[in-house]
């Protein structure tokens, strides 16, 4: 990947982040969370480890499978991985609007918490993990290399731990409501899984 794409790739993700913080603003007040070492074991470590992998940093990668390519070195391939990222982190955009003051980044359950199965919560249970996976996916088939394949893997699991605990604690919330919304829409790819 050229430098200049490379620093449109950072530049999406970038925006997205300070989106995703100054987002967070104003959120209602918490009455059941996670604890942080929980947290930080089964969501930050690996997320931590996948950023790694993917860096340009991977010096101690050198020379191993993980620097093959899984793709050609095409323009094209690394501007559909581009448009992939994008939509994915706009996705992510459009389940948090969506979500409004019921958002939070860690698992947890809200004040007056409410169950949203609209927008992007009528495609999939987990609207900003899928839209996170493809841009992972979109930067990962623009790098072009196993290591981020590797690393969205590894962000895949994490996620797919995170949303087992929140689905746990939303049918002891909302019962049978989200169970039967469980039935109807898929987790994280529509009709699939």
């Amino acid at each position: 990947m050229s430098m200049s794409i490379g620093g449109l790739f950072e530049g999406v993700w970038v925006l997205w982040l300070l989106y995703w913080g100054i987002s967070a603003i104003g959120v209602k007040s918490a009455v059941r969370v996670e604890s942080g070492v929980s947290r930080f074991l089964k969501y930050w470590l690996p997320i931590i480890v996948a950023v790694a992998v993917l860096s340009n940093a991977h010096d101690w990668l050198h020379g191993t499978v993980l620097t093959r390519r899984f793709v050609p070195a095409a323009a094209w391939i690394v501007w559909l991985g581009f448009a992939l990222t994008v939509a994915g982190l706009a996705f992510t955009c459009w389940a948090r609007v969506i979500l409004g003051r019921n958002w939070s980044g860690v698992v947890q359950l809200k004040q007056d918490h409410e169950l949203i199965v609209r927008g992007p919560y009528s495609i999939v249970r987990h609207p900003i993990y899928t839209g996170l996976l493809f841009a992972f996916l979109g930067t990962s088939l623009a790098i072009g290399e196993w290591r981020a394949l590797l690393a969205a893997l590894i962000v895949g699991l994490s996620f797919w731990r995170k949303l087992r605990l929140e689905e746990r604690w939303l049918c002891e919330l909302f019962g049978e409501q989200y169970r039967n919304y469980m039935r109807r829409v898929k987790a994280l790819v529509p009709w699939l899984l």
